[in-house]
């Protein structure tokens, strides 16, 4: 979440930085939190002078009571009650203020960083790198992927429905030795610098909300009431509450950690959108490479990790382009963002298969992730930072699309040689 303390000292720096995502709710969310914040800081200051009336009065009255004047005694407790009376019903409402702070601080998104592109939606967001793609495509190389996928044997979520409903999806045979290949082909690339960490699946109501997710994605993610836990939607989750209510030493910062799982995504909002082959599930595998700096590390870390996944993807030899995300196509917690999109020729389509972000302090304080300075007073929030190294559907949709032969079976890239048993070549089972 924003700091309050910009919120109270800087109004129309935070007012002019939200209205560059052009989102009106936000606005009128943001200007909710100053009336309210505010208010909170009035009626406590009341409550603060009511207390140190009755710690007087109490004085007074053990005054009273040593000179033995018992009525005037009474008199001065009768006047303390009714004092203490007051500042009860004060504290209650200034609770309630707080609270509903906290709850629109939750939903506010964060502040986009100066260099962020402005823009109104997805159709603003500037290509910075690329397109990397071949003069032209074959015939063979415009069937879609399930089509191709079906044919071989290595796509059936005809029976992935019947087991779990509409939505999922189950590659088999040299499919899911592929899925699961591009995953350690990330986790080999990223092991250099990342500690990899195989984290729960299930985590708390408190650190899906120290991502963001909650609550205002509330209905996207899955829900284990009974346990109070959520199933994951990405590593990202679980790896940034690592260290949640810590303090860092500042000479152990960056923390750079990955992690390969699945992840659970209700798509609650993908009504009409295409869902044909391995475009959008409820589960999938992804490896997640993740970062806690300190706000001058996190510039070089964002570019260094969307480094690190657009060599993942051009090492697969796929074609591919970076755009950055424009301030009204911005995620919740994003303070800077990038994507990398492979083309499927097949779909005729560019998919997002990375996402690479900057949250700044939003994430951080939210988790109470700090770090120290060793000799300096207090302590700072920390940042924040993460990328998809590689999320399997896309990647192995495009994978199928591109490397497609005249025959219809598949050369799978060189990089995934040595994870699949041999197997170079995808053909019929």
């Amino acid at each position: 979440m924003i700091d309050v303390r910009l919120l109270r000292n800087d109004p129309g720096g935070v007012r002019t930085a939200l209205a560059r995502r052009g989102k009106p709710e936000v606005m009128a969310q943001f200007e909710r939190a100053l009336v309210v914040e505010g208010a909170a800081r009035e009626l406590q200051a009341r409550r603060e002078a009511l207390r140190a009336e009755v710690n007087e009065l109490s004085k007074q009255v053990g005054l009273a009571r040593r000179d033995g004047d018992a009525s005037a005694a009474d008199a001065l407790q009768a006047k303390s009650r009714d004092l203490g009376a007051q500042e009860a019903t004060i504290a209650g409402e200034a609770d309630a203020l707080q609270a509903e702070l906290r709850d629109l601080l939750l939903r506010i998104p964060n502040l986009p960083h100066t260099d962020a592109p402005d823009g109104k939606d997805d159709g603003d967001n500037p290509v910075v790198k690329g397109p990397f793609v071949p003069d032209s495509f074959a015939e063979h190389q415009r069937v879609p992927h399930w089509e191709t996928a079906a044919a071989l044997g290595i796509l059936d979520n005809e029976r992935a429905t019947k087991i779990s409903g509409a939505m999922f999806t189950m590659q088999r045979g040299a499919g899911a030795t592929m899925s699961r290949a591009l995953c350690q082909y990330a986790l080999d690339m990223n092991s250099d610098a990342f500690e990899e960490i195989r984290p729960p699946s299930l985590v708390t109501t408190a650190t899906l909300t120290a991502t963001g997710q909650l609550p205002k994605f509330a209905d996207d993610a899955y829900a284990i009431e009974r346990d109070d836990l959520w199933c994951i939607p990405t590593a990202e989750v679980p790896l940034t509450s690592i260290y949640a209510g810590e303090v860092l030493d500042v000479d152990t910062l960056p923390k750079r950690m990955m992690a390969h799982t699945s992840c659970y995504r209700r798509e609650a909002g993908s009504a009409g959108r295409d869902t044909r082959g391995m475009l959008r599930a409820h589960e999938f595998d992804k490896v997640e490479i993740l970062a806690v700096t300190t706000p001058e590390q996190g510039p070089a870390m964002l570019i260094e990790l969307r480094d690190r996944a657009e060599a993942l993807i051009s090492g697969l030899g796929l074609p591919y382009r970076i755009i950055e995300i424009c301030t009204g196509d911005m995620g919740q917690s994003h303070h800077r963002s990038f994507d990398l999109e492979v083309y499927a020729p097949g779909c005729d389509n560019w998919l997002e298969v990375s996402s690479v972000s900057w949250f700044g302090d939003y994430q951080a304080r939210r988790a109470d992730i700090r770090y120290k300075v060793l000799g300096e007073k207090g302590t700072t929030v920390a940042n924040t930072l993460n990328g998809s190294a590689l999320a399997v559907p896309r990647v192995w949709a495009a994978i199928i699309e591109n490397f497609r032969r005249p025959d219809g079976s598949v050369a799978v890239p060189a990089v995934l040689h040595k994870y699949m048993r041999g197997i170079e070549v995808i053909g019929p089972r």
